[in-house]
């Protein structure tokens, strides 16, 4: 990994040091500068020259402020004459903008991904996008990666005698049901209805709950809105209680209240794809870091990124591998 270089924005340093850590390689710095007209200025502090350079960078709160840093670090790497760029996104937040669902409304996944192609990445490496389409927004390879073989490792430990998987909507469920595939534990779905960014109405439920524990499974929780509603609905139809899991817990505006307070749910269980909120120590994040880094490693030698998926997602045969690692943080 000698021609391997790695640089992180301001978004999630704890993540990239732990995929460096990983890697065996020296996280390099960056220095990001504002001017007094507010515009900023990126300047990677190692030779970039003819090397395989990653930049680390998750599409957080500030998301404009993020995307600004990931972009400028492209346009100095490619300045750099780097010889490979690849852009190491654990969290899309774009990915979100996907559908042309009101007249006159902007597609952002598709134009954050051009503007990232026009700064000069060469390749992205991701984790868990909103959509399947989002993926073909992408006019370069991507690298798409998947935490629910981490995830559902953490339940194997514990009891599932009546337990069933819930995805919050009929869009999510495939899946869902490849977790509970992996949990040897049925489905159900929620059949939901967005009415504004932080408020859905879940009209029923499919599936029988009654009497079981939910584990449900979201790619993303942002306000909690969407999931206490179906946590309400879940336990109108007779579910015991619930367990909260998601791959991007960004747990914005009152989600840290309605979660953590919620007399209903026994967890909460995420990744560190975005940085953990400081005031909920009970909150479980399990590492991708790990994953990142086997996957940046594989990219790096010419290796088959897919194969990490073997017996986790379909997409993928032969089924008989298993993701072999999860790392607590």
């Amino acid at each position: 990994m000698n021609d391997v270089v790695v640089f992180s924005g301001s978004a999630h340093m704890d993540l990239a040091r732990r995929i460096c850590s990983h890697l065996g390689v020296r996280l390099s710095p960056v220095e990001i500068k504002r001017f007094s007209n507010d515009c900023l200025q990126a300047q990677l502090l190692a030779n970039c020259r003819k090397q395989d350079v990653y930049l680390i960078q998750p599409l957080v709160p500030p998301t404009q402020e993020h995307l600004m840093e990931l972009l400028l670090m492209i346009d100095a790497a490619r300045g750099a004459s780097a010889g490979q760029i690849t852009v190491v996104m654990p969290h899309y937040a774009y990915a979100r903008s996907d559908k042309k669902d009101a007249s006159r409304i902007s597609l952002g996944g598709r134009l954050v991904a051009d503007l990232i192609k026009t700064a000069g990445a060469d390749r992205v490496l991701t984790m868990a996008l909103h959509a399947p389409q989002v993926h073909g927004f992408f006019s370069m390879p991507v690298d798409h990666l998947t935490a629910i073989g981490v995830l559902a490792d953490h339940f194997r430990g514990t009891d599932l005698r009546d337990s069933i998987v819930v995805s919050p909507d009929l869009g999510n469920a495939k899946v869902a049901t490849l977790f509970a595939r992996l949990l040897g534990l049925p489905v159900a779905a929620g059949a939901k209805q967005r009415v504004a960014d932080d408020r859905v109405i879940i009209d029923s439920i499919v599936g029988d709950v009654r009497g079981r524990r939910a584990i449900i499974l979201d790619d993303e929780i942002a306000t909690g809105g969407s999931m206490v509603e179906l946590i309400d609905r879940l336990r109108d139809e007779g579910a015991t209680g619930a367990s909260v899991v998601c791959t991007h817990g960004l747990f914005a505006g009152k989600a840290v209240e309605r979660l953590r307070g919620h007399p209903w749910v026994t967890e909460v269980v995420t990744t560190d794809t975005v940085p953990r909120p400081a005031d909920w120590p009970e909150l479980r994040t399990i590492s991708v870091a790990q994953l990142f880094a086997e996957a940046i490693s594989r990219i790096h030698h010419g290796r088959s990124v897919s194969s990490l998926f073997e017996g986790v997602d379909p997409a993928y045969a032969p089924p008989q591998a298993r993701l072999p690692f999860e790392t607590t943080v």
